[in-house]
């Protein structure tokens, strides 16, 4: 059993924004994976679908960024899921729009939602999606940024990012983590 959660804020506000890139990919997941979001409970709306014989639930946190692990924790515990089979997808500044980085354990990295995961998990170690949206220039504010769209010469990469991280999910359920990093980093 799998559990893939996207990181986001809800609401249409936020909709596209560099910040949300985590719901995206979960959004893309379920279609590609034919598996409906269509199940609200642990604060948050998530579906559950069979890909490649393996049991695969997707999750968006409705808990705002923020409070991503008021989510996670009471599903994990819930379905009994090991920490081993998540993989948290989130957005990353350090890296390059369109380049995803996967990564086994860390630090937050000034990323309140992974703060929040590391806080209630209780460890830095969760498999992760790393999805560039590369850092604010000319001064523009870090809040802004995260919570602004794209520019148009962006959009194509971060469709890329998205079909890739979608690829890697997809490769997980048949594949160990560090096979998947080995393939996708």
């Amino acid at each position: 059993m799998k559990l893939i959660v996207g990181l986001g804020n809800p609401g249409d506000k936020y909709t596209g924004t560099r910040h949300n890139v985590g719901f995206d990919c979960i959004d893309y997941c379920a279609r590609q994976m034919e598996i409906k979001l269509d199940q609200s409970k642990f604060k948050g709306l998530f579906g559950k679908g069979i890909i490649n014989g393996e049991k695969v639930f997707l999750l968006k946190p409705l808990t705002y960024m923020n409070l991503s692990g008021e989510s996670v924790r009471p599903f994990i515990d819930y379905f009994h899921i090991d920490i081993k089979d998540v993989v948290v997808i989130y957005d990353d500044m350090d890296l390059p729009v369109g380049k995803i980085r996967l990564r086994q354990k860390g630090s937050a990295g000034g990323h309140n939602g992974i703060k929040s995961l590391i806080q209630h998990l209780g460890t830095p170690e969760f498999n992760r999606i790393r999805v560039g949206v590369d850092r604010p220039q000319n001064g523009e504010s870090i809040v802004n940024y995260v919570l602004g769209s794209y520019r148009p010469d962006e959009r194509e990469q971060v469709a890329e990012s998205i079909i890739q991280t979608s690829k890697a999910v997809e490769a997980w359920t048949t594949k160990t983590f560090l096979e998947v990093m080995n393939e996708f980093n």
